[in-house]
Protein backbone atom coordinates (compact mmCIF):
# COMPACT_ATOMS: atom_id res chain seq x y z
CA UNK A 1 0.00 0.00 0.00
CA UNK A 2 1.46 3.38 -1.11
CA UNK A 3 -1.42 5.51 -0.27
CA UNK A 4 -0.70 9.26 -0.03
CA UNK A 5 -2.98 12.51 0.50
CA UNK A 6 -2.22 15.75 -0.37
CA UNK A 7 -5.04 18.60 0.47
CA UNK A 8 -5.78 21.56 2.55
CA UNK A 9 -8.81 22.38 4.75
CA UNK A 10 -10.21 24.90 7.24
CA UNK A 11 -6.87 23.70 9.37
CA UNK A 12 -4.48 25.07 7.49
CA UNK A 13 -5.80 27.58 4.84
CA UNK A 14 -8.29 30.44 5.36
CA UNK A 15 -11.68 30.81 4.19
CA UNK A 16 -10.69 33.03 0.87
CA UNK A 17 -8.51 30.26 -0.20
CA UNK A 18 -10.62 27.44 0.51
CA UNK A 19 -13.30 29.28 -1.60
CA UNK A 20 -10.93 30.33 -4.63
CA UNK A 21 -9.48 26.87 -4.49
CA UNK A 22 -13.16 24.91 -4.54
CA UNK A 23 -14.02 22.32 -7.31
CA UNK A 24 -17.24 22.00 -8.83
CA UNK A 25 -17.88 18.75 -9.83
CA UNK A 26 -16.94 18.81 -13.39
CA UNK A 27 -13.40 20.24 -12.19
CA UNK A 28 -13.34 17.26 -9.86
CA UNK A 29 -13.79 14.62 -12.62
CA UNK A 30 -11.08 16.12 -14.69
CA UNK A 31 -8.65 16.05 -11.73
CA UNK A 32 -9.37 12.56 -11.19
CA UNK A 33 -8.73 11.88 -14.90
CA UNK A 34 -5.51 14.04 -14.70
CA UNK A 35 -4.08 12.17 -11.95
CA UNK A 36 -4.50 8.69 -13.27
CA UNK A 37 -2.99 10.02 -16.34
CA UNK A 38 0.39 11.01 -14.48
CA UNK A 39 2.85 8.55 -14.21
CA UNK A 40 2.72 8.11 -10.30
CA UNK A 41 -0.84 7.45 -9.37
CA UNK A 42 -3.04 4.22 -10.08
CA UNK A 43 -5.85 4.94 -8.20
CA UNK A 44 -7.58 8.43 -6.97
CA UNK A 45 -9.83 9.48 -5.52
CA UNK A 46 -11.46 13.51 -4.30
CA UNK A 47 -12.76 14.74 -1.25
CA UNK A 48 -14.07 18.08 -1.80
CA UNK A 49 -16.49 20.54 0.50
CA UNK A 50 -16.28 23.71 1.88
CA UNK A 51 -13.94 22.95 4.67
CA UNK A 52 -11.78 20.81 2.84
CA UNK A 53 -10.53 19.75 -0.83
CA UNK A 54 -8.41 16.59 -0.56
CA UNK A 55 -6.51 14.47 -3.66
CA UNK A 56 -5.93 10.65 -2.80
CA UNK A 57 -4.01 8.56 -4.72
CA UNK A 58 -2.27 5.18 -4.82
CA UNK A 59 1.22 6.12 -5.85
CA UNK A 60 4.63 4.13 -6.19
CA UNK A 61 6.83 6.76 -5.40
CA UNK A 62 6.14 9.18 -2.73
CA UNK A 63 8.38 12.22 -3.43
CA UNK A 64 7.09 12.49 -7.11
CA UNK A 65 3.52 11.47 -5.84
CA UNK A 66 3.28 14.93 -4.11
CA UNK A 67 4.84 16.58 -6.40
CA UNK A 68 2.73 15.78 -9.15
CA UNK A 69 -0.88 15.76 -6.70
CA UNK A 70 0.39 19.17 -5.60
CA UNK A 71 0.69 20.34 -8.86
CA UNK A 72 -2.86 19.02 -9.81
CA UNK A 73 -4.50 20.68 -7.36
CA UNK A 74 -3.31 24.17 -8.24
CA UNK A 75 -3.87 23.46 -11.65
CA UNK A 76 -7.60 22.43 -11.29
CA UNK A 77 -8.55 24.96 -8.55
CA UNK A 78 -7.02 27.92 -10.11
CA UNK A 79 -4.83 28.44 -7.19
CA UNK A 80 -0.81 29.21 -8.51
CA UNK A 81 1.17 26.45 -6.70
CA UNK A 82 3.74 29.19 -4.83
CA UNK A 83 0.52 30.16 -3.37
CA UNK A 84 -0.83 27.18 -2.35
CA UNK A 85 1.62 25.19 -1.33
CA UNK A 86 2.41 26.71 2.37
CA UNK A 87 -1.29 25.99 3.03
CA UNK A 88 -1.03 22.15 2.30
CA UNK A 89 -0.50 19.22 4.00
CA UNK A 90 0.86 15.55 3.29
CA UNK A 91 -0.30 11.82 4.88
CA UNK A 92 1.22 9.04 3.70
CA UNK A 93 0.42 5.08 4.25
CA UNK A 94 -1.11 4.21 7.75
CA UNK A 95 -0.93 8.45 8.68
CA UNK A 96 -3.52 8.53 5.38
CA UNK A 97 -5.72 6.02 6.62
CA UNK A 98 -5.74 7.58 10.41
CA UNK A 99 -6.15 11.02 8.69
CA UNK A 100 -9.09 10.23 6.84
CA UNK A 101 -10.78 7.79 8.95
CA UNK A 102 -10.43 10.81 11.61
CA UNK A 103 -12.19 12.73 9.23
CA UNK A 104 -15.34 10.55 9.02
CA UNK A 105 -15.74 10.65 12.56
CA UNK A 106 -15.90 14.76 12.28
CA UNK A 107 -12.44 14.97 14.49
CA UNK A 108 -11.37 17.03 12.03
CA UNK A 109 -14.55 18.96 11.15
CA UNK A 110 -14.88 22.27 12.09
CA UNK A 111 -17.85 21.36 14.09
CA UNK A 112 -16.81 17.87 15.99
CA UNK A 113 -18.45 15.21 15.22
CA UNK A 114 -20.70 16.67 12.56
CA UNK A 115 -22.35 13.84 10.51
CA UNK A 116 -22.41 15.41 7.55
CA UNK A 117 -19.30 14.75 6.45
CA UNK A 118 -20.09 10.84 5.63
CA UNK A 119 -22.36 11.90 2.88
CA UNK A 120 -19.27 13.65 1.60
CA UNK A 121 -17.13 10.63 2.06
CA UNK A 122 -19.83 8.63 -0.10
CA UNK A 123 -20.33 11.10 -2.76
CA UNK A 124 -16.49 11.01 -3.46
CA UNK A 125 -16.56 7.17 -3.61
CA UNK A 126 -19.54 7.04 -5.55
CA UNK A 127 -17.36 9.47 -7.91
CA UNK A 128 -13.99 7.65 -8.13
CA UNK A 129 -16.56 4.27 -9.20
CA UNK A 130 -18.42 5.74 -11.90
CA UNK A 131 -15.04 7.18 -13.30
CA UNK A 132 -13.28 3.92 -12.44
CA UNK A 133 -9.95 5.72 -10.49
CA UNK A 134 -11.29 4.11 -7.33
CA UNK A 135 -9.09 0.76 -7.58
CA UNK A 136 -8.62 -2.06 -4.49
CA UNK A 137 -7.35 -0.02 -2.27
CA UNK A 138 -9.61 3.16 -2.28
CA UNK A 139 -12.30 1.03 -2.62
CA UNK A 140 -11.82 -0.88 0.40
CA UNK A 141 -10.25 2.81 2.46
CA UNK A 142 -13.37 4.67 1.28
CA UNK A 143 -15.98 2.28 2.84
CA UNK A 144 -13.96 1.07 5.48
CA UNK A 145 -14.13 5.25 6.62
CA UNK A 146 -17.81 4.81 6.22
CA UNK A 147 -18.00 2.27 8.50
CA UNK A 148 -15.73 3.75 11.30
CA UNK A 149 -17.32 6.90 10.97
CA UNK A 150 -20.72 5.00 11.60
CA UNK A 151 -19.35 3.34 14.68
CA UNK A 152 -18.21 6.40 16.28
CA UNK A 153 -21.64 7.92 16.06
CA UNK A 154 -22.85 4.58 17.28
CA UNK A 155 -20.88 4.23 20.48
CA UNK A 156 -19.97 7.27 21.39
CA UNK A 157 -21.49 10.87 22.05
CA UNK A 158 -19.44 12.32 19.83
CA UNK A 159 -22.66 14.06 17.89
CA UNK A 160 -23.15 16.24 20.76
CA UNK A 161 -19.55 17.76 20.98
CA UNK A 162 -20.07 19.84 18.31
CA UNK A 163 -23.18 21.52 19.39
CA UNK A 164 -21.71 21.98 22.98
CA UNK A 165 -19.64 24.63 21.75
CA UNK A 166 -22.49 26.70 20.61
CA UNK A 167 -24.77 25.66 23.33
CA UNK A 168 -22.26 26.78 25.87
CA UNK A 169 -21.32 29.86 24.58
CA UNK A 170 -25.39 30.98 25.11
CA UNK A 171 -25.04 29.76 28.66
CA UNK A 172 -22.16 32.44 29.05
CA UNK A 173 -24.18 34.97 27.02
CA UNK A 174 -27.62 34.03 29.21
CA UNK A 175 -25.38 34.52 32.39
CA UNK A 176 -26.31 31.49 34.24
CA UNK A 177 -30.12 32.55 33.30
CA UNK A 178 -32.26 30.14 31.82
CA UNK A 179 -31.10 30.33 27.95
CA UNK A 180 -34.86 29.91 26.60
CA UNK A 181 -36.08 32.61 28.42
CA UNK A 182 -33.17 34.61 28.06
CA UNK A 183 -33.21 34.10 24.63
CA UNK A 184 -37.31 34.15 24.04
CA UNK A 185 -38.62 36.54 21.97
CA UNK A 186 -34.92 38.39 21.16
CA UNK A 187 -33.83 38.86 17.26
CA UNK A 188 -30.70 37.24 16.07
CA UNK A 189 -28.22 38.01 13.57
CA UNK A 190 -26.26 35.59 12.41
CA UNK A 191 -23.03 36.14 10.32
CA UNK A 192 -21.94 33.75 8.03
CA UNK A 193 -23.39 30.36 6.70
CA UNK A 194 -20.80 27.87 6.97
CA UNK A 195 -21.09 24.65 9.09
CA UNK A 196 -20.51 26.77 12.75
CA UNK A 197 -23.30 29.42 11.74
CA UNK A 198 -26.06 27.07 10.44
CA UNK A 199 -25.00 25.03 13.76
CA UNK A 200 -25.97 28.45 15.87
CA UNK A 201 -28.72 29.49 13.95
CA UNK A 202 -30.29 26.10 14.46
CA UNK A 203 -29.97 26.09 18.32
CA UNK A 204 -31.01 29.92 18.39
CA UNK A 205 -33.91 29.00 16.47
CA UNK A 206 -35.05 25.88 18.96
CA UNK A 207 -34.42 28.10 22.32
CA UNK A 208 -37.05 30.37 21.29
CA UNK A 209 -35.89 33.72 19.66
CA UNK A 210 -38.51 35.39 17.38
CA UNK A 211 -36.57 36.12 14.18
CA UNK A 212 -32.89 35.61 12.95
CA UNK A 213 -31.10 37.31 9.97
CA UNK A 214 -28.74 35.72 8.40
CA UNK A 215 -25.80 37.70 6.70
CA UNK A 216 -23.05 36.23 4.45
CA UNK A 217 -20.50 36.84 1.98
CA UNK A 218 -22.31 34.70 -0.68
CA UNK A 219 -25.81 35.70 -0.59
CA UNK A 220 -27.02 32.04 -1.78
CA UNK A 221 -25.69 29.92 1.02
CA UNK A 222 -27.40 32.73 3.63
CA UNK A 223 -30.56 31.87 1.35
CA UNK A 224 -29.95 28.01 1.61
CA UNK A 225 -29.61 28.29 5.67
CA UNK A 226 -32.72 30.59 6.01
CA UNK A 227 -34.45 28.20 4.03
CA UNK A 228 -33.73 25.10 6.19
CA UNK A 229 -34.96 27.32 9.32
CA UNK A 230 -38.56 28.30 7.75
CA UNK A 231 -39.24 24.66 6.78
CA UNK A 232 -42.41 23.53 7.51
CA UNK A 233 -42.70 21.49 10.64
CA UNK A 234 -39.73 23.43 12.00
CA UNK A 235 -39.35 25.32 15.09
CA UNK A 236 -41.57 28.09 13.68
CA UNK A 237 -38.96 30.95 13.69
CA UNK A 238 -38.82 33.75 11.54
CA UNK A 239 -35.80 33.97 8.99
CA UNK A 240 -34.66 36.10 6.51
CA UNK A 241 -31.02 36.86 4.78
CA UNK A 242 -29.48 39.96 4.28
CA UNK A 243 -26.22 41.15 1.77
CA UNK A 244 -23.30 41.89 4.63
CA UNK A 245 -23.26 45.44 3.25
CA UNK A 246 -26.66 45.35 5.60
CA UNK A 247 -25.33 44.15 8.53
CA UNK A 248 -24.60 47.77 10.47
CA UNK A 249 -28.01 48.28 9.99
CA UNK A 250 -29.23 44.95 11.07
CA UNK A 251 -27.13 45.47 14.38
CA UNK A 252 -29.41 48.84 15.34
CA UNK A 253 -32.13 46.03 15.53
CA UNK A 254 -30.49 43.27 17.10
CA UNK A 255 -30.26 41.62 20.33
CA UNK A 256 -27.68 38.15 19.66
CA UNK A 257 -24.91 38.18 17.40
CA UNK A 258 -23.42 35.05 16.94
CA UNK A 259 -20.72 35.07 14.42
CA UNK A 260 -18.33 32.74 12.78
CA UNK A 261 -17.27 33.58 9.04
CA UNK A 262 -13.20 32.69 8.82
CA UNK A 263 -12.18 36.10 7.15
CA UNK A 264 -9.10 37.57 7.34
CA UNK A 265 -9.80 40.86 9.71
CA UNK A 266 -12.33 41.80 11.58
CA UNK A 267 -16.50 41.50 10.74
CA UNK A 268 -17.39 43.85 13.67
CA UNK A 269 -15.32 46.70 14.59
CA UNK A 270 -16.18 48.25 18.58
CA UNK A 271 -16.98 51.51 16.57
CA UNK A 272 -19.20 49.67 14.30
CA UNK A 273 -21.41 48.50 17.69
CA UNK A 274 -20.79 51.57 19.51
CA UNK A 275 -22.65 53.14 16.34
CA UNK A 276 -25.11 50.40 16.21
CA UNK A 277 -26.32 51.55 19.77
CA UNK A 278 -26.20 54.99 19.48
CA UNK A 279 -23.19 55.02 21.66
CA UNK A 280 -20.06 57.84 21.75
CA UNK A 281 -18.06 56.72 18.82
CA UNK A 282 -15.07 58.48 20.88
CA UNK A 283 -15.75 55.75 23.41
CA UNK A 284 -15.47 52.75 21.48
CA UNK A 285 -12.17 54.12 19.65
CA UNK A 286 -10.97 54.69 23.18
CA UNK A 287 -11.89 50.76 24.11
CA UNK A 288 -8.66 48.88 23.63
CA UNK A 289 -9.27 46.85 20.51
CA UNK A 290 -8.07 43.29 19.56
CA UNK A 291 -5.54 43.63 17.41
CA UNK A 292 -6.83 42.38 13.47
CA UNK A 293 -5.01 38.99 12.06
CA UNK A 294 -4.18 40.38 8.30
CA UNK A 295 -4.20 36.18 7.31
CA UNK A 296 -4.93 33.34 9.47
CA UNK A 297 -1.92 30.65 9.02
CA UNK A 298 -2.13 27.25 9.66
CA UNK A 299 -1.34 27.31 13.51
CA UNK A 300 -4.21 29.81 13.88
CA UNK A 301 -7.09 26.90 12.24
CA UNK A 302 -5.22 24.41 14.43
CA UNK A 303 -5.99 26.75 17.71
CA UNK A 304 -9.77 26.24 16.62
CA UNK A 305 -9.49 23.09 16.13
CA UNK A 306 -8.16 22.36 19.74
CA UNK A 307 -10.97 23.90 21.28
CA UNK A 308 -13.56 22.08 19.60
CA UNK A 309 -11.68 18.80 19.58
CA UNK A 310 -10.54 18.49 22.95
CA UNK A 311 -13.34 20.39 24.64
CA UNK A 312 -11.00 21.03 27.56
CA UNK A 313 -10.05 24.27 29.50
CA UNK A 314 -6.91 23.44 30.20
CA UNK A 315 -6.10 22.17 26.55
CA UNK A 316 -7.71 25.34 25.23
CA UNK A 317 -5.68 27.84 27.45
CA UNK A 318 -2.31 25.66 26.13
CA UNK A 319 -3.87 25.54 22.34
CA UNK A 320 -5.18 29.41 21.91
CA UNK A 321 -3.03 32.58 22.09
CA UNK A 322 -3.81 33.74 25.24
CA UNK A 323 -5.09 37.09 25.74
CA UNK A 324 -6.60 39.79 28.26
CA UNK A 325 -10.37 39.47 28.04
CA UNK A 326 -11.23 42.91 28.06
CA UNK A 327 -13.95 43.77 30.98
CA UNK A 328 -17.40 43.83 30.51
CA UNK A 329 -19.41 47.15 29.87
CA UNK A 330 -20.94 48.35 32.69
CA UNK A 331 -25.38 48.66 32.44
CA UNK A 332 -28.15 45.97 31.54
CA UNK A 333 -27.11 43.87 28.59
CA UNK A 334 -28.64 45.47 24.95
CA UNK A 335 -26.45 43.63 22.33
CA UNK A 336 -24.90 40.23 23.27
CA UNK A 337 -21.91 39.18 21.08
CA UNK A 338 -21.33 35.56 20.42
CA UNK A 339 -17.86 35.17 18.34
CA UNK A 340 -16.95 31.50 17.71
CA UNK A 341 -14.08 32.67 15.08
CA UNK A 342 -11.00 32.09 15.10
CA UNK A 343 -9.32 34.22 14.58
CA UNK A 344 -11.98 36.57 16.22
CA UNK A 345 -14.43 38.42 13.94
CA UNK A 346 -15.67 40.99 16.62
CA UNK A 347 -12.99 43.73 17.95
CA UNK A 348 -12.85 42.66 21.63
CA UNK A 349 -12.78 46.28 22.50
CA UNK A 350 -16.67 46.37 21.86
CA UNK A 351 -17.07 44.52 25.36
CA UNK A 352 -15.94 47.90 27.16
CA UNK A 353 -18.66 49.70 25.40
CA UNK A 354 -22.08 50.23 28.02
CA UNK A 355 -24.95 47.47 27.51
CA UNK A 356 -22.60 45.44 25.60
CA UNK A 357 -21.69 41.57 26.41
CA UNK A 358 -18.78 39.66 24.46
CA UNK A 359 -18.36 36.06 24.46
CA UNK A 360 -15.60 34.81 22.51
CA UNK A 361 -12.97 31.72 22.10
CA UNK A 362 -10.91 32.93 24.46
CA UNK A 363 -13.55 33.59 27.29
CA UNK A 364 -15.01 30.55 26.80
CA UNK A 365 -11.92 29.04 27.30
CA UNK A 366 -11.31 30.20 30.77
CA UNK A 367 -15.04 29.26 31.82
CA UNK A 368 -15.47 25.51 32.61
CA UNK A 369 -15.98 23.26 29.47
CA UNK A 370 -18.06 20.01 28.72
CA UNK A 371 -16.14 17.60 30.17
CA UNK A 372 -18.62 14.69 28.95
CA UNK A 373 -17.27 16.38 25.10
CA UNK A 374 -13.59 15.51 25.89
CA UNK A 375 -14.29 12.02 26.81
CA UNK A 376 -16.02 11.21 23.96
CA UNK A 377 -13.59 12.80 21.47
CA UNK A 378 -11.08 10.11 23.22
CA UNK A 379 -13.25 7.80 22.92
CA UNK A 380 -13.45 8.40 19.19
CA UNK A 381 -9.57 8.30 18.95
CA UNK A 382 -8.89 5.39 20.32
CA UNK A 383 -11.68 3.73 17.56
CA UNK A 384 -9.97 5.60 15.07
CA UNK A 385 -6.50 3.67 16.16
CA UNK A 386 -8.10 0.23 16.49
CA UNK A 387 -9.85 0.82 12.85
CA UNK A 388 -6.29 1.87 11.18
CA UNK A 389 -4.52 -0.97 12.79
CA UNK A 390 -6.77 -3.01 11.28
CA UNK A 391 -7.24 -2.12 8.24
CA UNK A 392 -3.26 -2.05 7.95
CA UNK A 393 -3.24 -5.68 8.79
CA UNK A 394 -6.13 -6.86 6.53
CA UNK A 395 -4.45 -4.66 3.55
CA UNK A 396 -1.01 -6.05 3.66
CA UNK A 397 -2.54 -9.58 4.74
CA UNK A 398 -4.71 -9.14 0.94
CA UNK A 399 -1.38 -8.12 -0.85
CA UNK A 400 0.15 -11.56 -0.88
CA UNK A 401 -3.69 -13.24 -1.51
CA UNK A 402 -2.81 -13.07 -5.68
CA UNK A 403 0.65 -14.46 -5.17
CA UNK A 404 -0.95 -17.35 -3.07
CA UNK A 405 -3.88 -17.90 -5.47
CA UNK A 406 -0.86 -17.94 -8.26
CA UNK A 407 1.08 -20.65 -5.85
CA UNK A 408 -2.01 -22.55 -5.98
CA UNK A 409 -2.45 -22.18 -9.54
CA UNK A 410 0.64 -23.22 -10.45
CA UNK A 411 0.13 -26.46 -8.53
CA UNK A 412 -2.80 -27.33 -9.85
CA UNK A 413 -0.86 -27.03 -13.35
CA UNK A 414 1.62 -29.70 -12.17
CA UNK A 415 -1.12 -31.90 -10.34
CA UNK A 416 -3.13 -31.68 -13.61
CA UNK A 417 0.20 -32.72 -15.51
CA UNK A 418 0.95 -35.64 -14.37
CA UNK A 419 -2.26 -37.33 -14.03
CA UNK A 420 -2.15 -36.49 -17.96
CA UNK A 421 1.52 -38.20 -17.71
CA UNK A 422 0.41 -41.26 -15.90
CA UNK A 423 -2.59 -41.82 -18.12
CA UNK A 424 -0.52 -41.87 -21.27
CA UNK A 425 2.00 -44.16 -19.02
CA UNK A 426 -1.22 -46.48 -17.92
CA UNK A 427 -3.99 -46.57 -20.15
CA UNK A 428 -5.99 -49.53 -18.96
CA UNK A 429 -6.81 -47.09 -15.52
CA UNK A 430 -10.54 -47.30 -15.10
CA UNK A 431 -11.94 -43.90 -14.19
CA UNK A 432 -12.33 -45.36 -9.99
CA UNK A 433 -8.79 -45.48 -9.86
CA UNK A 434 -8.00 -42.89 -11.95
CA UNK A 435 -10.48 -40.69 -9.43
CA UNK A 436 -8.43 -41.75 -6.38
CA UNK A 437 -4.81 -41.55 -7.90
CA UNK A 438 -5.95 -37.95 -8.87
CA UNK A 439 -7.66 -37.05 -5.26
CA UNK A 440 -4.30 -38.84 -3.38
CA UNK A 441 -2.62 -35.74 -5.27
CA UNK A 442 -4.61 -33.33 -4.41
CA UNK A 443 -4.25 -34.11 -1.25
CA UNK A 444 -0.91 -34.28 -0.86
CA UNK A 445 -0.02 -30.52 -2.65
CA UNK A 446 -2.88 -29.49 -0.35
CA UNK A 447 -1.32 -30.38 2.91
CA UNK A 448 2.30 -29.21 1.59
CA UNK A 449 0.50 -25.89 0.85
CA UNK A 450 -1.74 -25.39 3.62
CA UNK A 451 0.67 -24.25 6.81
CA UNK A 452 3.55 -22.25 4.18
CA UNK A 453 0.66 -20.48 2.67
CA UNK A 454 -1.03 -19.74 5.77
CA UNK A 455 1.20 -18.59 7.90
CA UNK A 456 2.58 -16.81 4.93
CA UNK A 457 -0.76 -14.34 5.04
CA UNK A 458 -0.55 -14.25 9.21
CA UNK A 459 3.70 -12.85 8.28
CA UNK A 460 2.07 -10.86 5.84
CA UNK A 461 -0.29 -9.02 7.47
CA UNK A 462 2.41 -7.67 10.50
CA UNK A 463 3.91 -4.39 9.58
CA UNK A 464 7.15 -5.13 7.70
CA UNK A 465 5.58 -8.14 6.47
CA UNK A 466 5.12 -6.63 2.72
CA UNK A 467 8.52 -8.76 1.47
CA UNK A 468 6.68 -11.93 1.66
CA UNK A 469 5.04 -11.80 -0.97
CA UNK A 470 8.33 -11.13 -3.41
CA UNK A 471 9.96 -14.06 -1.56
CA UNK A 472 7.01 -16.50 -2.44
CA UNK A 473 6.72 -15.33 -5.95
CA UNK A 474 11.17 -15.92 -5.91
CA UNK A 475 11.17 -19.33 -4.26
CA UNK A 476 8.88 -20.74 -6.24
CA UNK A 477 9.52 -18.89 -9.87
CA UNK A 478 5.82 -17.84 -10.41
CA UNK A 479 5.21 -15.53 -13.40
CA UNK A 480 4.50 -12.47 -12.33
CA UNK A 481 1.85 -11.66 -15.41
CA UNK A 482 0.25 -14.82 -13.27
CA UNK A 483 -0.19 -12.81 -10.53
CA UNK A 484 -0.53 -9.45 -11.86
CA UNK A 485 -4.14 -11.59 -13.77
CA UNK A 486 -5.03 -12.73 -10.22
CA UNK A 487 -4.86 -9.01 -9.04
CA UNK A 488 -6.89 -7.67 -11.84
CA UNK A 489 -9.66 -10.73 -11.95
CA UNK A 490 -10.26 -9.59 -8.01
CA UNK A 491 -10.33 -5.88 -8.82
CA UNK A 492 -13.02 -6.10 -11.94
CA UNK A 493 -14.92 -8.18 -10.07
CA UNK A 494 -18.35 -6.37 -10.33
CA UNK A 495 -19.37 -6.95 -6.78
CA UNK A 496 -16.34 -5.50 -5.11
CA UNK A 497 -16.43 -2.00 -4.39
CA UNK A 498 -19.65 -0.82 -4.53
CA UNK A 499 -21.34 1.09 -1.21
Amino acid sequence: MSLLVVGLSHRSAPVSVLERASLPAEAQAKLLQDTLAAEPAVEAAVLATCNRIELYADVDKFHAGVAELSTLLAQHSGVGLDELTPYLYVHYEDRAVHHLFSVACGLDSMVVGEGQILGQIKDALALGQELHTAGRLLNDLFQQALRVGKRAHSETGIDRAGQSLVTFGLEQLAAGADVAGWAAGKRALVIGAGSMSSLAAATLARTGVAEIVVANRTRARADRLVEILAQPGGTGVVARAVEMAAVRDELTRADVVVSCTGATGLVLTAEAVATALGLDVDAAAEAPAAPAVPAPAPADADRHAAWVENGSAGAVRQAVRRATVPAQGAGPVRLALLDLAMPRDIDGGAARLDGVRLVDIESLAEASADAPMAADVDRVRTIVADEVAAFGAAQRAAHITPTVVALRTMAAGVVAGEIARLDGRLPDLDEKQRAEITQTVRRVVDKLLHAPTVRVKQLASEPGGAGYADALRELFDLDPQTVAAVSRADLNDPNRGRS
